[in-house]
């Protein structure tokens, strides 16, 4: 398979954990984040998608610690989302080794830091997240929806510059129920230059075939990994 694949760590209270459709009721506890990493390496992934699930909820950073643990104790490239509103958010994900940040809400809250932070850091290290519920963007942990519509906003923003986009059907998330394949082609078929990164729904090895098929160019996935629902071994070497 072409397509990348990175498993992904959700945080909460230092916590691995996912979550149902974004809702922080219906929680799911795992374990160790770090431990979970240092498997995900063992076994051959180079990539790992960290969320900052306090973060996202309390609009700034809060599991720094663990960010900065992931990233000594591993040699995997970190994405870290969650909780990035503020120049001095940003910096700190970078200074505790995260090699990229990707950014939602800010993006549709606040343009212009948006932009001043494509312009500072590259476009190689800014991921705009695009969470869609119901077509248009979600933001603030999921809890607000935008008027944003998910295409022209995705459009304003590669037309500036951005290269990676993170598009999650929040519908999906954690549900094992399959990816929303349509909406990826439909972004894909607009966009063909563009790095999707796939995410929710994914419960399979299969949907995962389904996905770099379809030529999607990543996929993030989590759940799948944590309910035995995918063997890794075998997924690195399909």
């Amino acid at each position: 398979m072409k397509i990348e694949l990175i498993p992904a760590i959700d945080i909460i209270n230092g916590q691995c954990v996912r979550l149902t459709k974004g809702d922080y009721d219906q929680k799911t506890v795992y374990g160790s984040p770090q431990d979970m990493a240092q498997d995900f390496e063992r076994i051959g992934f180079q990539r790992l998608h960290v969320v900052d699930l306090d973060g996202a909820k309390s609009k700034h950073i809060v599991n720094s610690d663990v960010l900065r643990s992931l990233t000594t104790k591993t040699k995997l490239t970190v994405d870290f989302g969650g909780g990035i509103k503020t120049d001095e958010d940003i910096e700190e994900a970078f200074r505790c080794g995260a090699s990229m940040v990707t950014i939602g809400s800010i993006a549709v809250t606040e343009p212009d830091r948006f932009l001043g932070w494509l312009e500072k850091y590259g476009t190689e290290r800014i991921i705009l997240g695009a969470d869609v519920r119901n077509g248009r963007i979600s933001i603030n942990g999921w809890k607000e929806d935008s008027s944003e519509d998910l295409l022209p906003f995705l459009k304003k923003y590669i037309d500036a510059g951005v290269s990676k986009v993170l598009c999650t059907e929040i519908s999906k998330d954690g549900t094992l129920a399959g990816p929303a394949i349509d909406l990826y082609k439909k972004v894909m078929d607009a966009y063909p230059q563009l790095h999707l990164i796939a995410s929710g729904g994914v419960s399979s090895i299969d949907d995962i075939k389904a996905l770099d098929k379809a030529g999607i160019p990543a996929v993030v996935f989590g759940k799948a990994i944590y309910e035995g629902r995918i063997d890794l071994k075998e997924l690195v070497h399909c």
